[in-house]
C-alpha cells in the first residue's frame, strides 16, 4: 500500500473515532434514558392491580365502620378519646 493511501485510511479512522462515534454513543445512551423514564407494561399492571386492592381496603373499611356503627354508635367518639 502506498504512504498516501494508508495515511488517508489513518485519517479516515481517526475522524470516525472523533466525530460519528461520540455522536452515536450520545445518542445512544440518550434514547435508552428516556425509555428508562416510560412505564412498562409490568409496571403498569402492578400499578392497576395496587390500584384495585386499594378500592376494595376502602370497602372493607366502610363496611367494618358500619358493623361497628350498628354494635356501638359511640366507638368513633371512644376511639378518638383514647388518641
Amino acid at each position: 500500500m502506498e504512504p498516501f493511501a494508508s495515511n488517508l485510511v489513518l485519517i479516515a479512522i481517526i475522524l470516525f473515532i472523533v466525530i460519528p462515534a461520540p455522536l452515536f454513543i450520545v445518542l445512544h445512551f440518550i434514547t435508552r434514558w428516556k425509555q428508562s423514564r416510560e412505564i412498562s407494561g409490568g409496571d403498569e399492571k402492578m400499578l392497576e392491580d395496587l390500584w384495585q386492592m386499594s378500592l376494595r381496603i376502602e370497602e372493607r373499611l366502610e363496611s367494618l365502620e358500619t358493623i361497628l356503627d350498628n354494635q356501638n354508635t359511640d366507638w368513633s367518639q371512644e376511639h378518638d378519646e383514647q388518641e
